[in-house]
């Protein structure tokens, strides 16, 4: 185990190389949205079976959320991280080979399973190297989301419109592979806790000093602290709506802008994840400095400072959703996929920042990997929603009517920043 004393650069390389092994996770995880309709094709099949596909991945990533960052407090997180992203990069790969409906459901299946074992890890190793600049350090780690996310659409709708879909699973398992192999000696296992001061009784306790031998408490008792914290509820409540919404313009924006705009398969993919993603990038850096800033000079409502940045961004990026949906014009569709994607960019920078304020070091990994399990739970509902939505109501009637979740979880979170900012300290649970 690492001692307190490192290199300051040494905690930003850190942040580099997870910003690679996130890359690949969503790089894998969006590649096959943007061959839905040659998938559909060849297998014959309805919207509803691909949205099955699609909620296959992320039923079993919430299935086994709170299991991984239970397990991700009691072992070496640099072990898990590596491990997962070594498993998923080759389920990744094996889905080439796939040759049934049901063979692609359990690829995707088993993806989820190796997934939900990253961000509960990587968020808490993230934490322990970074205090003051955790929002920044983690909002670089976020933009590997939507670095991922184009690179999975737009190289599979590439790749599949000529060499077939299954030729980006194996380009993007391969890599993986490598990439695990690669980090093996370069990352290291930090000491858990080791970020925060002595003096801050609301995250420090004992279990710190031995987090991989000392007698803790179970799974189910974990949680149930976490769920006796309102700030943690409404974290996750938020988290759930938030996520829905953006697996909704995962699973089907490449489908909608094919049938709507009339774009071609690689055009479609590109279209749907880089303009929107390309936007988070500069919004997530933002919301990134902007919430350290506010913890910085906060004082008595340093802990509001990040809430409130939420709050802000989801309020402000409503709008754009609503007119997404409605774009009769390309143009307005990329400005309305810009505006949407920098205030998620700006949500989304503090998503774990916000969590990990507001929990104790030894529950971290638990804590995210219950607001992952309940998040993508939710999430794994929008592709089969959004799929009965279109059928009754068309798909750019359901694509505005995300703009109303974003408004109402944007008036919850801006409500809780101003009850976490009154008189009294923030302390576990300020509201």
């Amino acid at each position: 185990m690492m001692t307190r004393k490192l290199s300051g650069s040494y905690k930003w390389l850190v942040v580099g190389m997870l910003w690679l092994v996130c890359f690949f996770n969503y790089a894998d995880r969006q590649a096959i949205f943007s061959v839905f309709p040659l998938i559909g094709r060849e297998f014959s099949l309805s919207d509803v079976q691909l949205g099955v596909i699609g909620s296959s991945f992320m039923w079993m990533y919430a299935l086994f959320g709170p299991v991984a960052g239970w397990v991700c407090d009691r072992l070496p997180r640099k072990t898990l991280i590596l491990a997962a992203l070594l498993f998923w990069s080759v389920v990744t790969g094996a889905t080439a080979f796939a040759h049934s409906y049901w063979q692609l459901i359990l690829c995707r299946a088993l993806g989820g399973l190796g997934e939900a074992f990253y961000f509960p890890a990587s968020m808490s190793l993230i934490s322990d190297y970074h205090r003051d600049t955790r929002s920044r350090a983690m909002s670089i780690h976020q933009s590997s989301v939507y670095a991922g996310t184009i690179a999975g659409g737009a190289v599979s709708g590439f790749v599949g419109q000529y060499y077939g879909w299954q030729s980006s699973f194996v380009l993007f398992g391969a890599l993986g592979v490598l990439l695990a192999l690669s980090l093996g000696t370069l990352l290291r296992e930090p000491e858990r806790g080791m970020s925060e001061p002595a003096s801050d009784e609301a995250l420090l306790t004992p279990a710190q000093a031995d987090p991989y031998t000392e007698s803790r408490p179970g799974l189910f008792d974990a949680l149930k602290e976490l769920f006796a914290n309102r700030v943690v509820l409404l974290l996750i409540f938020v988290f759930m709506c938030a996520n829905f919404v953006a697996v909704v313009f995962l699973a089907w924006m490449p489908t909608f802008l094919y049938q709507k705009f009339h774009m071609s398969l690689s055009a479609a993919g590109f279209s749907a994840t880089a303009y929107l993603q390309v936007a988070s990038v500069v919004g997530v850096l933002s919301g990134g400095f902007l919430a350290d800033a506010a913890v910085k000079r906060g004082g008595k409502r340093k802990r509001g400072g990040r809430v409130f940045i939420q709050a802000l961004a989801l309020l402000c990026g409503a709008p754009f959703l609503f007119l997404t949906g409605w774009a009769i014009s390309t143009l307005v569709l990329i400005v309305a996929l810009i505006g949407f994607g920098f205030f998620k960019g700006m949500y989304d920078a503090n998503i774990f920042a916000s969590l990990h304020d507001v929990v104790r070091v030894e529950r971290r990994g638990v804590a995210v990997g219950i607001m992952n399990s309940l998040a993508w739970l939710g999430g794994g509902m929008a592709p089969i929603a959004m799929a009965v939505a279109a059928g009754h109501y068309g798909m750019s009637a359901g694509i505005s009517a995300t703009a109303g979740i974003y408004l109402l979880i944007g008036l919850l979170m801006l409500w809780a920043a101003m009850r976490m900012g009154r008189d009294r300290e923030a302390g576990p649970d300020p509201i």
